[in-house]
């Protein structure tokens, strides 16, 4: 992988701020033309450090107006376990984040429902009746203070 340059990183900085920049735009702001700015872009994405473009939605336009971190342990610390409860993970759309930690609990999942009501309906009849969880403890996000997808560069 090549080193990545001051260019590069405000080419990514850019592009964290809005993807739907065109490359005619990122090159203005930056002072180069568009075929080096276009040849960058490619490199950044064939090296991996761009790894796809999305669309943030607004979550309570939408009635996703709840956010959920639980924190989940698993009854017996085996990769059997983990990549069950993994698997799981991957086909449920309420979770929206999913992490392994280290310390006094497994797993770190962020949940986006309804309200309570569908909240509490996804905890009995998919969280909790999966067999190899042992504990669950589950926040409520009361405001975000901070939500972004840019990293710090």
């Amino acid at each position: 992988m090549n080193q990545i340059d001051e260019t590069d990183l405000r080419i990514l900085q850019l592009l964290q701020k809005n993807a739907q920049l065109t490359i005619k735009e990122i090159a203005a702001e930056i002072n180069l033309s568009i075929t080096p700015v276009h040849d960058r872009i490619k490199k950044l994405e064939r090296e991996g450090i761009i790894e796809k473009y999305v669309t943030i939605l607004n979550k309570k336009r939408l009635g996703k107006g709840l956010t959920v971190y639980c924190n989940v342990t698993l009854d017996k610390q085996q990769q059997e376990n983990f990549q069950e409860f993994n698997e799981v993970m991957l086909q449920m759309p309420e979770v929206v984040e999913c992490c392994v930690v280290s310390g006094t609990f497994d797993y770190l999942i962020k949940i986006v429902a309804n309200d309570v009501e569908s909240y509490h309906a996804f905890y009995q009849e998919k969280l909790a009746s999966l067999k190899a969880i042992s504990h669950i403890s589950s926040f409520f996000v009361m405001s975000e203070v901070k939500s972004t997808t840019a990293l710090p560069i």
